[in-house]
């Protein structure tokens, strides 16, 4: 495949679903005029995020995967490919924090959130695995937020053959000794790190989209970015909202990158811990 054209999204999204729909189709048209190809949105793009991480405030609403309302979010991706965040209510009735794959009016992957943060859990069930999938822009995994957190979420996906890995947050700053300008926050730091780290160590390139602004007791971080296989930022939106655009030929960047030092082909899994052979 030749180059593709990769779009990432700091932006709000609350309770009014409709206003997150009118946001979506925005940024979608804004997207598809710059000839995107692969779009992500952030985490709780429809219905937003939990308002604090005490586990008192109530989720936001639940929607099926084969449901109206991401039948309504592939119908606006159309052409384009698009990842967005979402509280799935399951057939047996469990919530999960969910991401969604779409395209061409279909679903193409969904992940369920698997690592938890502080409270989260007095709301979600846990997901289980990372698996990546093949889309028409290339093969691709999905993750949420504090999944990034863990080396061994993205290197499950590069194992499984991801070429790009998609992480939707809703990333905000720190609780305590929060400083004034938002730059200057140590979770900015961090959620920054893990971009560049995650990217690095398994020569992949990421695309870290964000929440922005405020809802209830958080303050986002936004800072969406894509990042290429040598930790480096092609391109971001800062800490304000904001839609940021990168063109990458995905197989020729990620041949170069693995071309001396492979990370995933020089590994040793027999000197690893149990349980830590990914």
């Amino acid at each position: 495949m030749s180059a593709i054209t990769l779009g990432v999204v700091s932006a709000p999204f609350d309770r009014d679903l409709e206003a997150d729909f009118a946001r979506i189709a925005t940024l979608i048209q804004q997207a598809r005029e710059l000839g995107v190809n692969l779009l992500a949105l952030p985490e709780a793009t429809l219905g937003g995020y939990l308002s604090d991480l005490r586990g008192s405030a109530p989720p936001p609403p639940a929607f099926r995967q084969d449901g109206p309302e991401i039948a309504r979010l592939a119908e606006l991706a159309a052409d384009m490919v698009v990842c967005a965040g979402y509280c799935e209510l399951a057939d047996d009735g469990s919530l999960y924090n969910s991401v969604v794959c779409v395209h061409d009016g279909r679903v193409l992957g969904n992940h369920r959130k698997v690592h938890q943060p502080l409270r989260e859990d007095a709301h979600y069930t846990a997901g289980e695995s990372f698996t990546a999938f093949d889309t028409p822009v290339g093969r691709i995994g999905m993750m949420i937020c504090y999944d990034k957190a863990f080396p061994e979420s993205a290197r499950s996906l590069a194992l499984d053959g991801a070429q790009i890995v998609v992480c939707v947050s809703a990333w905000p700053g720190s609780r305590t000794n929060a400083p004034e300008n938002i730059e200057d926050d140590r979770w900015k730091h961090r959620f920054d790190l893990f971009d560049a780290a995650r990217a690095l160590e398994n020569q992949i390139v990421w695309l870290s989209a964000n929440q922005s602004g405020h809802f209830g007791s958080l303050r986002f971080v936004a800072s969406a970015k894509i990042v290429g296989p040598g930790g480096d930022v092609l391109a971001g939106t800062g800490v304000g909202e904001g839609l940021a655009v990168a063109k990458v030929d995905v197989e020729e960047t990620l041949t170069a990158a693995r071309r001396a030092m492979g990370h995933l082909r020089d590994r040793r899994p027999a000197a690893y811990l149990v349980g830590a052979e990914g």
